[in-house]
């Protein structure tokens, strides 16, 4: 079934319109996505399946140069090679050891959070060697494979890549490391800022640096675009679709307690070949969108720090309050917003789903 008219919402007004100067690269922009729908969903559907309790291991939290793992699980001779990522942080944290040297620390979890292994380094074993003898450890401990490790971190891409490649797990930069930015966050209130050897006074550390947008290969561009906006309620409809691979895309977790009329942004991004344009874009590891009104233009950031000109709009008055209006939006639902990928605006369903958030780096 289509959108009901009640739940086809603009962000600035409740009106169709069609501007043949907003484009990409030249076609009309319209104005609503049209997927699947019913007046209502389920909160039973919408709600997270319980998490087990986590195990966590973790080095000592008054000894820095300490080390930890995860207990061994079970002696299994066969090793389980997983379909699933792992996310993985090495970085010093603003703790200092009795030398006064910088402590790093090893974080690795998974989507679920299942599992937690927290690991203290010294700063003279910060070396992708070192690294790899570790994840190699918690592996075998936990007789599991990653398909992937994830990792958000683009200063530390040279020693993770190498120490993935010496494990043979694939590496992957992305800033879509929702669980492990959510944990890294608890864990400095819980443990760092409680440290004896904490430091109040250490620097922020690596943030996000984004490229300058390169131009956009013409395999990954539609024939038009939208601003458009959906409530939650619609956009968990979509996630659905998503969750039962019946379309590409990607999914964050979206805070349960949200309002499901809570209006969520998007861009709509239309074209006669929406099936292979959202397998193209698949192979992208998308982290969120952007307006820079300065250019008039939709800019695209994926892994840690590639950015893409996505799309360009006429600079008038109307569209760039339009254009500010959006953002407005995105940050008052704290940087969450999607891309969906269909044939036209008319279209009963998505081709391609992705849920995106355009948030802070973590402080630590």
């Amino acid at each position: 079934a289509r959108v009901p008219k009640g739940r086809r919402q603009r962000i600035a007004d409740n009106r169709t319109r069609k501007m043949s100067s907003c484009v990409m690269p030249s076609s009309s922009l319209t104005s609503r996505i049209a997927p699947r729908a019913s007046s209502s969903s389920s909160s039973s559907s919408r709600r997270r399946s319980a998490r087990r309790a986590p195990h966590v291991a973790r080095a000592a939290v008054d000894d820095p140069s300490a080390t930890a793992s995860a207990p061994a699980q079970g002696t299994s001779t066969a090793t389980k090679k997983l379909n699933t990522d792992w996310q993985i942080d090495f970085c010093s944290r603003p703790l200092k050891d009795d030398r006064g040297k910088k402590v790093w620390e090893l974080l690795i979890t998974d989507d679920d959070r299942s599992f937690e292994h927290a690991e203290y380094f010294p700063n003279n074993r910060i070396n992708s060697v070192e690294l790899a003898r570790a994840l190699e450890r918690v592996m075998e401990e936990r007789n599991e494979r990653p398909k992937r490790f994830k990792f958000f971190r683009a200063q530390m891409q040279t020693i993770i890549t190498r120490a993935c490649n010496e494990v043979d797990i694939a590496p992957l930069a992305s800033r879509r490391c929702q669980t492990l930015v959510t944990w890294l966050g608890e864990r400095v209130e819980t443990v760092y800022k409680k440290h004896p050897g904490y430091d109040a006074n250490a620097p922020p550390l690596m943030a996000f640096e984004a490229s300058a947008p390169k131009r956009l290969p013409d395999a990954l561009r539609g024939e038009s675009w939208a601003f458009v906006a959906l409530p939650l309620v619609g956009v968990r409809e979509e996630m659905a679709q998503v969750k039962r691979g019946k379309v590409f895309g990607a999914l964050l977790d979206i805070d349960e307690d949200l309002p499901d009329d809570t209006l969520i942004p998007g861009i709509a991004v239309y074209t006669s070949r929406a099936a292979a344009l959202a397998g193209w874009t698949k192979g992208l590891e998308l982290a969120c969108i952007s307006v820079d009104t300065q250019t008039s233009s939709i800019v695209l950031e994926t892994g840690v720090n590639d950015s893409w000109s996505y799309a360009f709009f006429r600079k008038s008055k109307e569209l760039t309050q339009e254009a500010k209006e959006w953002e407005q939006v995105k940050r008052a639902c704290n940087g969450l917003h999607f891309l969906a990928i269909q044939t036209d605006e008319e279209a009963e369903t998505t081709d391609g789903f992705w849920i995106l958030q355009d948030s802070a780096p973590s402080e630590y």
